[in-house]
């Protein structure tokens, strides 16, 4: 009905129109049509408008002004507040829909005025005349006048009073570089022009006449007086009642600084020069959220050094809708590299590529939450990965070796399942990996040996939280949702829950986790010489993600993720809405079981001999993953070793064994492992000696790899008050092949059978261990400090 209204008055308009053409006398009809012909409306061939970016309720973000540098947004009546319509056609031409372009009545008013006043009281021109001027600015003279009613009869004769009025609407001036009502409501009110107060529609109504002198933000009081006027003449003219004109003029005028909204900054840029169509982009920024996390993460990171920046991004997880993006802490700050968007940087993302991992050898049967994995020293080839802290805690699961981010048990997964899958696997869900120059797929990328971005892997983490799927952070509100397969919602929500139940954090972080009641699965990671700190959380609802360090790639020595990226986390998911009391839904086809180590399997179903240590594991279906063996070692590293014993206990073969040999079977643990076992469970303790009638079949276990040159528990301290401190001289005995030494986790020689080696530790606690060539382990704990 509506667009039937309009195309209604537009033919009555034409109707009149061609009346009054059929109405003129054929010479002057001629000349107007040949005048027009030659001088057609100065209309703008291009429609050159501002931009602005906006949050997902149309709240301006930021805002970009034209190729000439003017702030123009486009708007039509219909997108104003009926308000402003009343009030500027109230203040401006009140007969605007009757008179065709001119007003002959207000003109002969204004010059009579002026006559008996000496000074302009009212003006004349219509609002069709003052479109006239802005179109094609004219001196003010005599000539001038004429020009610009001549114009506006021709674009009376063009246009339609509602297309006219639009012009106005987008090409009045409100001061400086301010045009249009749209963009002087943004900018002086921080408000769309469709939802102005009386007070406000009136302000802007009459600003045009004066801009420059009844600026609010320069000039409040003369704005207000100026307002005051038009209330009283909408008053009177029974327009607004005068309850409503007296309430406006109760509304002072708010002196304002003109100030431009810069939220979302880098992402506002971006969108801009991607789409270049449309001088609104709505995006799916959440405004209160993006604004209240710019002010914190600029709070916070006044407390770390110069050309230290940070990095935060939030998404939902229903849609992947991105409700805030903060590409660096200070924007435009040169010496925090402000102008550098850190979110889709590429950067090494230290540990957080773990839990994939662990979600994907889940998938794989590999392990289960609770498998028995080895944080001892090992070799590979060239490399020989070291943990973050300090030393080797040797037996430990699947869940507490990615709570404390061990390196050598992911690098000891990864083995298995095979860096190039692994990369395939991350790269098909949407994270897009960099290798080093001519590199390639390798153990170290789990670490962090490999670029990744901020907004793609928080996207990854979102997987968790969402059956494991994976998809692109949404910007835009129409964006579709891609997604892909990452893992099984089974894999993802046991690896959601290895994640949530780490409960290592530090104490703002445990009350974070008791005040929400919510599920939080978080993730830190730091890359190699501290250049960058990670933080990566996942609720039910929301997935956060926040880096921090140095653009320019220096180190930020004793700032990791832990102690620097986490309690921005903390504060961040603290501070978003409806993220209270929420829970993960768990796949019925999960159960929590009872498994035994060192083997791995259901307690149910492993005697009970075998089972030595018990722990708790979330199960797929049941299945039960064996302890993982060294890759390539036909026998299982955890094993059950079967033999026969006679009477004495001895070990017997079935060709000399007697009517009284017994089948016994041993639980065994992965060698690399025996030196923290109870001496009880090492091989040479369980597995007994052969019977000498038996004759020496080949020993089932070496000679043990042991430390000399100093024992566990010994403390070593200077031989005088200023002397330095003691070095070690140490060798190992037993065991096979070349030996590899470690010192507090770090390589630090080689060395062969019977030879010794020189350390010189720092000073406090010190773990050595040495590795051989079989992968025997031998261990030991000493203290070495001054005399204080």
């Amino acid at each position: 009905m509506k667009r039937l209204a309009s195309l209604t008055g537009a033919w009555k308009s034409s109707s009149r129109k061609i009346r009054a053409l059929l109405l003129m006398p054929i010479p002057l009809l001629t000349t107007l049509l040949i005048l027009d012909f030659i001088f057609p409306p100065p209309l703008p061939k291009e429609q050159s408008f501002a931009r602005v970016v906006a949050d997902r309720h149309g709240k301006p973000l930021r805002f970009f002004a034209d190729n000439r540098g003017v702030w123009r947004y486009p708007i039509t009546q219909d997108e104003v507040s009926p308000r402003f319509i009343e009030a500027l056609l109230a203040y401006e031409d009140r007969h605007f829909y009757q008179h065709p372009g001119i007003n002959p009545f207000a003109l002969l008013r204004a010059a009579g005025q002026y006559l008996r006043n000496g000074y302009v009281v009212s003006g004349g021109s219509t609002l069709s005349m003052q479109v006239a001027r802005l179109l094609d600015p004219h001196h003010r003279t005599l000539s001038g006048k004429a020009k610009q009613m001549l114009r506006a009869l021709q674009l009376e004769w063009h246009f339609s009073k509602r297309e006219i009025l639009d012009l106005y609407l987008n090409l009045a001036p409100y001061g400086g570089n301010i045009e249009g009502v749209e963009a002087a409501s943004r900018l002086y009110l921080r408000k769309s022009a469709a939802d102005l107060t009386h007070a406000e529609a009136a302000l802007l109504a009459v600003l045009p006449q004066a801009p420059s002198r009844l600026r609010p933000d320069r000039h409040p009081q003369q704005a207000q007086k100026a307002r005051n006027k038009i209330l009283v003449r909408l008053q009177a003219f029974g327009i607004w009642s005068a309850e409503e004109a007296e309430r406006a003029r109760q509304e002072k005028v708010y002196a304002e600084r003109l100030e431009f909204p810069q939220n979302a900054p880098h992402l506002a840029r971006r969108l801009v020069e991607k789409i270049n169509h449309r001088e609104v982009i709505r995006t799916t920024i959440d405004g209160s959220i993006q604004r209240g996390l710019e002010s914190f993460l600029r709070d916070h990171m006044d407390r770390y050094p110069q050309k230290t920046s940070a990095a935060v991004v939030v998404l939902e997880n229903s849609d992947l809708s991105v409700r805030a993006y903060i590409g660096a802490s200070h924007f435009g700050n040169g010496r925090r590299y402000g102008y550098v968007d850190m979110a889709r940087a590429v950067r090494s993302p230290g540990s957080t590529l773990k839990p994939f991992l662990y979600g994907l050898a889940i998938d794989e049967d590999l392990i289960h939450s609770a498998s028995l994995l080895s944080d001892a020293p090992r070799i590979y080839g060239d490399y020989r990965p070291e943990n973050f802290h300090r030393g080797f805690t040797g037996p430990v699961s699947a869940t507490a070796a990615l709570h404390r981010s061990l390196n050598v048990p992911a690098v000891q997964l990864l083995e298995h399942y095979g860096p190039g899958r692994l990369a395939a696997t991350l790269e098909n869900a949407g994270l897009t990996l960099q290798f080093p120059s001519g590199g390639k797929p390798n153990l170290a990328m789990v670490l962090g040996g490999v670029g990744a971005r901020l907004d793609q892997l928080t996207g990854l983490y979102a997987a968790l939280a969402r059956g494991g799927l994976a998809a692109a952070p949404r910007y835009l509100p129409e964006d579709p949702i891609r997604e892909r397969h990452l893992m099984s919602p089974e894999a993802a929500w046991v690896t959601f829950e290895m994640l949530a139940s780490n409960r290592g954090g530090s104490r703002r972080w445990r009350n974070l986790v008791r005040q929400t009641k919510a599920d939080i699965a978080w993730k830190t990671g730091t890359s190699y010489g501290y250049r960058d700190a990670w933080a990566i959380g996942v609720t039910p609802s929301y997935t956060v993600g926040i880096w921090m360090g140095r653009p320019d790639g220096t180190p930020l020595p004793g700032y990791y993720g832990s102690i620097s990226a986490t309690p921005l986390l903390n504060a961040v998911i603290a501070a978003l809405p409806h993220n209270r009391q929420q829970h993960l839904a768990k796949p019925e086809s999960i159960t929590k079981q009872v498994i035994c180590w060192p083997l791995g399997g259901r307690k149910a179903l492993t005697q009970a001999k075998h089972c030595h240590q018990q722990r708790n594991a979330w199960l797929i279906e049941g299945r039960t993953p064996r302890t993982l063996p060294p890759k390539g070692e036909p026998l299982r590293a955890a094993q059950t070793f079967s033999f026969y014993a006679n009477s004495q206990g001895l070990r017997v073969k079935p060709r000399c064994m007697d009517t009284s040999a017994e089948k016994h079977s041993l639980a065994l643990w992965p060698k690399e492992l025996e030196a923290w076992l109870p001496a009880s469970q090492t091989r040479a303790q369980q597995i007994p000696p052969t019977a000498p009638e038996c004759g020496n079949p080949a020993a089932t276990h070496g000679t043990p790899l042991k430390i000399v040159g100093a024992s566990n528990g010994n403390q070593y301290r200077p031989a005088g008050t200023n002397a330095p401190l003691p070095h070690l001289n140490l060798s190992a005995i037993g065991g096979q092949g070349r030996r590899y030494w470690f010192l507090n986790g770090k390589p630090v020689g080689e060395s062969i059978a019977n030879q010794g080696l020189k350390l010189r530790p720092t000073s406090g606690q010190q773990q050595i261990a040495v590795l051989d060539a079989s992968g025997n382990v031998d261990r030991i704990e000493v203290f070495v400090g001054s005399n204080n």
